[in-house]
């Protein structure tokens, strides 16, 4: 039996991705906490903007998933000098989209904002936040394309020290931006913005400065820029493009779903935004879980191993329901301690609380759901995957607009969509992975 699927080699990819995550989780807390502590419409702005912000980045981020999926095919059969080759193809692609999206985001996405918001006053703070969170595109492109190429060599531990170093540096600055410390102006939402800014290009550096000392560049092929080749590049492009549509997808329908709370009112998307951080520290195991999947399932397939694809399945879902379980108890519990971080008014916090305990309950589902989902797109058929996601979504927001605009039921109902996301996602992934066409699939 392959030596990827027994538990310890399971954990030891996906525990560095997991720290990784907590500490990107720490800068999705402060930004949220220190906005609460502004007022209410910079706290919902800058959610807003920024789904709206990682809308336009899921080109770059599904791009480099298709890169992972296929250097983890490498990686397993071994082909180790195809894989700087695919690195270098991968820059050529993300460095002028990166470019493209700046633009976009100077020029164009005001109006696209102004169409999609009620209050004028979180369109202004929205606008400001986007005009100096867009300077950091170009380098968390870059950031992707080395994610992509340590997670499909499975060598994540990496990906820990660079997170670590961007959440320190991007903690500090936020509190000092924000707020006017350490002899710093005071910026508000713009600090914010700035902050995350430096922070991706301290990464940026890191990933550069590691690479250059830390790895074996002759093994990977890495020492020298290769001959770009339109062939491979459109192989990258075939696998990548449907991780790009299911990214756009997934981000742009929690994009839809904040624009339609932000209909019900300000206090409601508040209060939603402050929900959506505590989800995204409830999601740190799944993310590595799933990230795992994703390039284990692919190394496990280069290697010969499809027929054991489903056991690694079920023992990453095994790990990933016990590390959630793990951190629920903090939010059932002591939901008014927990919402009193973000905010003081007493009306925010009591209105989070039903949405605690709704988000508690979903993450036995996401777990399962989205195990299964990483596990069809580290096969390969990516096009599979962007089927279930537009399904599964349709359905999302169908619900949620029928919920909050024709039923007009009050927001823990609205959220309960959530539950219908993930029982649609999971049952699709899941039968398709027992029956589907996907282990012969050659990339």
């Amino acid at each position: 039996m392959s030596t990827l699927v027994n538990y310890r080699n399971i954990w030891n990819v996906s525990y560095p991705i997991i720290l990784g995550s907590i500490a990107q989780n720490i800068v999705n807390v402060t930004d949220t906490a220190f906005l609460g502590r502004v007022n209410h419409i910079a706290l919902g702005a800058a959610g807003n903007a920024g789904i709206f912000y990682f809308v336009l980045m899921v080109v770059g981020l599904g791009f480099s998933i298709g890169c992972q999926i296929i250097i983890g095919r490498r990686n397993g059969a071994e082909d180790y000098k195809s894989i700087g080759d695919l690195f270098y193809h991968g820059l050529v692609f993300l460095i002028p989209m990166a470019i493209l999206l700046f633009l976009f985001v100077q020029f164009v996405s005001p109006l696209f904002l102004e169409a999609l918001t009620a209050s004028k006053e979180i369109l202004k703070a929205a606008n400001e936040f986007l005009q100096y969170r867009s300077f950091g595109i170009l380098f968390a492109f870059i950031n992707y394309n080395f994610i992509a190429l340590y997670t499909g060599i499975t060598k994540t531990k990496v990906l820990t020290y660079a997170t670590v170093t961007q959440a320190t540096v991007n903690v500090i600055l936020d509190y000092a931006l924000i707020f006017g410390e350490f002899g710093l102006p005071e910026l508000g939402i713009k600090g914010a913005a700035i902050a995350s800014v430096i922070s991706e290009f301290t990464a940026l550096v890191f990933f550069i400065s590691y690479t250059r000392y830390q790895v074996d560049y002759k093994k990977y092929q890495l020492h020298r820029f290769v001959k770009i080749y339109s062939s491979k590049l459109k192989k990258i492009i075939s696998v990548s493009t449907p991780v790009m549509f299911q990214n756009f997808l997934a981000i742009g329908s929690w994009l839809a779903f904040f624009m339609i709370i932000e209909q019900m009112g300000e206090k409601e998307l508040a209060v939603s935004h402050i929900a959506r951080s505590i989800y995204m520290v409830l999601m740190i195991p799944l993310f590595g879980f799933s990230s795992a999947t994703s390039t284990l399932v692919a190394n496990l397939i280069g290697e010969g191993g499809s027929h054991l694809v489903r056991l690694l399945v079920k023992r990453i879902m095994i790990l990933c329901l016990a590390a959630t379980c793990s951190l629920l108890p903090i939010v059932i519990f002591f939901p008014r301690k927990v919402s009193s971080i973000y905010t003081h008014d007493l009306a925010l916090i009591e209105a989070s609380v039903p949405l605690f305990y709704l988000i508690s309950a979903t993450m036995f589902f996401f777990s399962v759901a989205y195990i299964s989902f990483s596990a069809v797109t580290g096969t390969g058929k990516t096009k599979i995957s962007l089927s279930i996601e537009f399904i599964s979504i349709s359905a999302y927001l169908i619900g949620a607009y029928l919920i909050a605009n024709h039923f007009q039921l009050s927001l823990p109902y609205v959220w309960c969509c959530e539950l219908i996301y993930f029982a649609i996602m999971g049952g699709l992934a899941s039968l398709y992975l027992k029956f589907g066409n996907w282990r012969k699939l050659k990339i």
